[in-house]
């Protein structure tokens, strides 16, 4: 009897330490077995699953997450939408088709090249964005007509950059567009000369010398107008017109792109503007480099006028262009730059600015006679429809790369060159067809490093002047002496005038 007692007793014993065990808390999850195991009896008994043994873990899951409720605020919230949603949903305009818009359909067609043709015959030569990104792209670019009322449209290429990329149009020039004319510029030149002359303040004399005009819209190196996005289906923004000064300066630095326009340039020397005037820069030197097409496709414009004038975009589509063979294509010479050189003066046309510095000082009126500087000499440029066989070398590096799509079937490849001088540019030509674009980060090949400018020498300092001694007290008085003999001598000479005067009058 004793020993059953005993043994009860033990089991008893057991059972309270197990419990006691099987209610300890967890710290990780603050709970405890014995809860735990009451609420799952309690939920089987509730629902009478089938199979409840097959579906035993499933539910002891379910029981966790009723305890880890409470405790569901601590975690963090996912964001309402992401960039990629707003992003798409930014790109679902793109794709939403107005009820009026089948009369304007054949219009649209006209206006700017089919980009996706243009991405099939790139994807041929191994270049381009891809199928996908291309269909956005165009489009985006049938948004942008149709929002701008452009003449013409194409995709010129797409400028990578550290933060984002940007996509770039180029869109013909329409007469009567933006920026101030030189009237407007006269009248605030005017203004600031009346608000000086109110000013008693003095105004110095030195004057800089003469800037580079900039190109008039539609010449030289603004003959386009280029709009930039970072992705399809955002807003356009369009660039400001290029300058010399700009185009100067952009071939001394070699920096990256962030992907703001609004950013400021810092380098050596100085750049004269944002990152939107670079980057206008940077596509205006390599449209000037890279723009390329076969021979014969355009010819020279038959306009009557002076020689001395010459237009600057004096080409034209040639109507009689068959196209040339793919086999012939591999020939430098069957290549031809079709947009104009920009000289080492940052314009298309060379201005004399002697000539401008010489009407300038006529206009003040200067009295010294100079002598007039000899004229100098006009730059001259590699002339329109140029072939390729003339490009220079740089760094013992062929300008150019030609490959074909396939080796295979001539008959229907295409006609592929690549710029070494700046990588990521491509004309291909098939046919009557050719195109070009540009894809990379905008910097052209420098070699085996970059090596930035020399800062110049700094100024010369103010010539030392050396500062008189002060006379010595026997130095003074004999210049006292002497001082006081003229003045007894000037007196003198002085009293006989006098007297001569009174004899006259006498």
């Amino acid at each position: 009897m004793d020993a059953k007692q005993d043994e009860s007793a033990g089991k008893l014993q057991s059972a309270r330490s197990l419990k006691a065990l099987m209610m300890t808390n967890s710290p990780q999850s603050n709970t405890n077995l014995y809860d735990h195991l009451t609420l799952l009896l309690m939920k089987v008994m509730d629902e009478h699953p089938h199979d409840a043994v097959d579906v035993i873990e499933d539910i002891s899951h379910d029981v966790k997450l009723t305890f880890s409720e409470d405790k569901q605020n601590l975690l963090r919230d996912l964001p309402e939408t992401t960039a990629a949603e707003l992003l798409a949903e930014q790109q679902r305009l793109l794709f939403s088709r107005p009820e009026e818009d089948e009369q304007e359909e054949q219009l649209m067609e006209t206006l700017h090249p089919n980009v996706r043709e243009v991405g099939f015959y790139l994807e041929q030569a191994g270049v381009g964005l891809g199928r996908e990104e291309m269909q956005r792209i165009f489009l985006a670019l049938k948004q942008l007509v149709e929002s701008q009322a452009l003449l013409g449209c194409r995709l010129w290429g797409k400028i990578l950059g550290t933060e984002s990329s940007y996509i770039v149009a180029e869109a013909q020039y329409i007469e009567g567009e933006e920026e101030k004319n030189s009237e407007e510029v006269a009248e605030e030149e005017e203004e600031r000369e009346a608000e000086n002359e109110m000013d008693p303040l003095p105004r110095s004399t030195y004057k800089l010398l003469p800037a580079v005009p900039k190109e008039a819209l539609g010449t030289g190196a603004n003959t386009f107008v280029y709009y930039v996005c970072k992705e399809p289906g955002h807003s356009w923004v369009k660039l400001p017109s290029v300058s010399p000064a700009q185009i100067t300066v952009a071939r001394l630095i070699y920096k990256f792109f962030t992907g703001r326009l609004d950013s400021p340039v810092v380098s050596y020397p100085p750049f004269p503007g944002n990152e939107a005037n670079y980057l206008r820069a940077q596509i205006a030197r390599i449209s000037a480099g890279t723009q390329v097409s076969p021979r014969g496709f355009f010819r020279a414009r038959e306009e009557e006028g002076d020689e001395d004038e010459v237009v600057q975009d004096s080409i034209e589509v040639n109507p009689d262009f068959e196209g040339i063979p793919v086999s012939e294509m591999a020939s430098f010479s069957n290549w031809v730059h079709h947009v104009q050189h920009i000289l080492q003066q940052g314009r298309c046309t060379w201005v004399n600015l002697a000539a401008k510095s010489g009407e300038d000082s006529n206009e003040e009126g200067e009295a010294e006679e100079k002598e007039e500087p000899d004229e100098p000499e006009p730059e001259v440029g590699p002339r329109l429809l140029d072939s390729l066989s003339k490009d220079s070398e740089m760094f013992n590096i062929p300008p150019w790369t030609f490959k074909v799509s396939s080796t295979l079937t001539f008959q229907h490849a295409v006609a592929v060159q690549r710029s070494n001088l700046w990588p990521g540019a491509y004309a291909y030509a098939c046919g009557k067809k050719f195109e070009n674009i540009y894809v990379g980060w905008g910097l052209k090949y420098a070699g085996e490093g970059y090596s930035p400018p020399v800062p110049p020498l700094p100024q010369t300092q103010y010539p030392q002047m050396t500062e008189a001694l002060d006379p010595s007290l026997e130095e003074e008085q004999v210049l006292e002496e002497a001082l006081e003999e003229q003045r007894a001598v000037q007196k003198q000479m002085e009293d006989l005038d006098d007297e001569d005067e009174e004899d006259d009058d006498d």
